[in-house]
């Protein structure tokens, strides 16, 4: 399991999250990626895995309008979409930052 970040700081102005981890490096998630990789039940089939969520439907402009801690292990975030039942984990955020093998 990753540490918990030392900070989240959601920017409207480059539409995108930054994640400051634990040893001082910092990740940027564009907001549309990150509402695309939700895998809640409603954006995910729990039994197969499958993506659910009609991604062409997701506004391109989307925003973060909250985030709330769930523990010390997640962020739940509520999207200008309506969306809010998604938990980001640590250690799915930190899979996010990394860049594609």
């Amino acid at each position: 399991m990753s540490d918990m970040p030392q900070d989240l700081q959601a920017s409207r102005a480059d539409g995108s999250l930054t994640i400051t981890w634990a040893e001082g490096r910092t990740s940027r998630l564009p907001f549309l990626f990150l509402r695309t990789e939700c895998r809640c039940a409603g954006c995910v089939d729990e039994g197969t895995g499958i993506r659910t969520l009609d991604v062409t439907k997701i506004p391109p402009d989307i925003t973060i309008e909250k985030m709330e801690l769930v523990g010390s292990y997640a962020v739940r975030i509520g999207w200008s979409d309506g969306h809010n039942t998604g938990l980001y984990t640590w250690t799915r955020l930190e899979e996010l930052s990394k860049p594609p093998a």
